[in-house]
């Protein structure tokens, strides 16, 4: 088995006829997928998603994949590829736009729908866009996609099969093998068979459930325990999802009806996702079951269910706000009922388990993947993924979209099936495929870092600024400011101490001020008249002091001014 190499160097140059792979997110991580194929001077990107940030990385709305091996090369990008519309699949288009505005994009009709309406809040201009759906071929430069159908939690979604001179490469997206699929798109099983049958050279498989025994349980088992949910709770009901998760909206809102109760969206994206699906059709709202979040205080709590966003326990989420009793709208009563009808994606646990807490404290009832059957996955497991690999008989596979533990846990399940151990490629991102001979090798690696989005800013955020952040967020910080007369050495005022994050009563610092006042006399006496010497005595003995009477560690900011 290709194992990641930690002292890989820059790749080699590509060779005339080889395909090149070049994963710059989603494989170390559950997000921010993207992979970047070259081929005769080419690119064509496959996915471009955005990570969600988890605790220890305060302020930071977003995550995007690197893309600075990419931007001396932009001109030669001949579209985007996107397999589905889930935001760690398109949500860092907008971010890449912005470096080649006119970058053609491909995807499916509701895919390419929600990144137009992205564009419109990123106030870009509509690049130039082909829609395809399984079973069409699209040319773009050197390379010849199909499009497969695979069902997943998204309507439309596609894997793609890249044709090229150096070989066949199958991609399959995030998928999963649901038998009774809402829509009645079934994952073209027949298709998958009939590319192995022609040679796949090299197979990208989804490895987020490869830890997962047997076959993920189909989407309408949801039904009984969402009527359950709603047959026992005598007031109001909201459910929490993904934004984008339209089959799993589609259950509510029909349990909604057959319980006779109207449905609200709340939430900026769930608002505009799902109006996307139900102007294309992809989304069916009776007539008369939808009122507006804005007016729900007409409306008998009994009658109504809120769908909302904020199932990961976002920060700045509809659900987290009704949690803290934030929202404008929504303020929680005894009695409600709360479903979080989502997986918990790997870090974000704690922020999860606080916006239950929350909402446990302000009276509610909440459902969740832990104590019911409220979310089924979108992902094929370990049974699946087997019939994949059988089904397709890959010369080379290559695990992506998913944690370390689920990349190998994929390849494990490739090599039981027959695959030889060293076409099993395990990479991670930024590690350099190529695909030569029919072989698929490790070849270098690329720098690919995290990219910080922070309101308007992307790329500003460095990890020690994050550092920064968790200790103000964590420890607090301590301000102290000294005036000393540059010809005495004396200080003759302050020192003036501001406190943040541990300590509110200004008097807890009475015994540290003349701690200083002595430092700084004995600092001066011995000869230092720098300030920043004088500045560095402030930080230690404040440190000591702070350290030896609270027991924390605050970012300490110290100040002399001469007078």
């Amino acid at each position: 088995m290709s194992h990641p190499h930690p002292e890989l160097g820059p790749p080699p140059p590509l060779v005339e006829h080889g395909l090149r792979v070049t994963p710059l997110g989603g494989l170390g991580e559950i997000g921010r997928n993207m992979t970047v194929l070259e081929h005769r001077g080419r690119l064509l990107v496959v996915d471009c998603g955005v990570l969600f940030p988890e605790d220890h990385q305060p302020g930071v709305d977003l995550i995007l994949p690197d893309f600075d091996s990419l931007r001396s090369r932009l001109d030669d990008i001949v579209a985007v590829v996107l397999t589905h519309g889930h935001e760690d699949h398109i949500g860092g288009v907008p971010y890449l736009l912005r470096e080649r505005g006119d970058i053609p994009l491909v995807g499916s009709r509701l895919t390419l729908a929600l990144v137009d309406a992205k564009l419109r809040e990123h106030r870009l201009k509509e690049t130039a866009r082909h829609v395809v759906t399984e079973g069409d071929r699209q040319t773009v430069g050197p390379f010849d996609c199909e499009f497969v159908a695979v069902n997943h939690s998204i309507p439309d979604a596609l894997a793609v099969c890249v044709r090229t001179d150096a070989g066949t490469l199958l991609h399959t997206g995030d998928f999963k093998m649901d038998q009774l699929p809402l829509d009645r798109r079934l994952t073209d099983l027949r298709g998958f068979a009939r590319l192995g049958e022609e040679g796949v050279d090299l197979f990208l498989v989804d490895s987020t459930n490869a830890e997962v025994p047997g076959f993920t349980v189909s989407e309408r088992d949801i039904a009984p325990v969402l009527d359950r949910v709603f047959a026992s709770s005598r007031r109001r009901v909201i459910v929490a999802c993904f934004a984008s998760h339209v089959h799993r909206v589609q259950q509510v809102m029909d349990a909604a009806v057959r319980h006779g109760r109207r449905v609200a969206y709340v939430g900026r994206s769930m608002v505009r996702n799902m109006g996307v699906a139900r102007d294309l059709g992809y989304l069916t709202v009776p007539a008369g079951v939808l009122v507006d979040g804005r007016d729900l205080a007409g409306h008998p709590p009994e009658d109504l269910v809120l769908i909302s966003t904020g199932s990961q326990g976002e920060p700045m989420s509809a659900l987290s706000r009704i949690a803290h009793r934030t929202h404008e709208q929504v303020h929680l009563e005894e009695g409600d009922t709360v479903v979080l009808a989502s997986s918990l994606v790997p870090g974000n646990e704690n922020a999860v388990y606080r916006v239950i807490n929350g909402l446990t404290r302000s009276g509610a009832r909440v459902v969740h993947k832990g104590n019911a059957l409220v979310h089924v996955s979108g992902h094929a497991s370990a049974g699946e993924l087997l019939y994949a690999y059988n089904i397709v008989q890959a010369r080379n596979v290559m695990p992506v979209h998913g944690e370390a533990r689920h990349l190998k846990a994929n390849a494990d399940l490739a090599i039981a099936t027959g695959v030889p151990a060293d076409r099993v490629v395990r990479a991670e991102d930024g590690m350099v495929v190529d695909l030569v001979d029919g072989m698929a090798t490790v070849v270098g690696k690329v720098d690919c870092g995290y990219v910080f989005v922070d309101g308007a800013s992307v790329g500003d955020i460095t990890e020690s600024e994050l550092k920064d952040r968790r200790i103000l967020g964590e420890e607090g910080f301590v301000s102290v400011i000294a005036v000393i007369d540059s010809n005495t050495g004396k200080v003759v005022n302050g020192p003036e101490i501001t406190a943040r994050g541990f300590a509110d009563d200004p008097s807890v610092f009475d015994d540290l001020r003349p701690r200083l006042v002595d430092a700084l006399s004995a600092a001066v006496a011995e000869g230092v008249d720098d300030t920043h010497q004088l500045q560095q005595v402030i930080r230690r003995v404040t440190g000591r002091w702070v350290s030896g009477a609270h027991r924390r560690r605050p970012m300490i900011i110290p100040v002399v001014l001469e007078a």
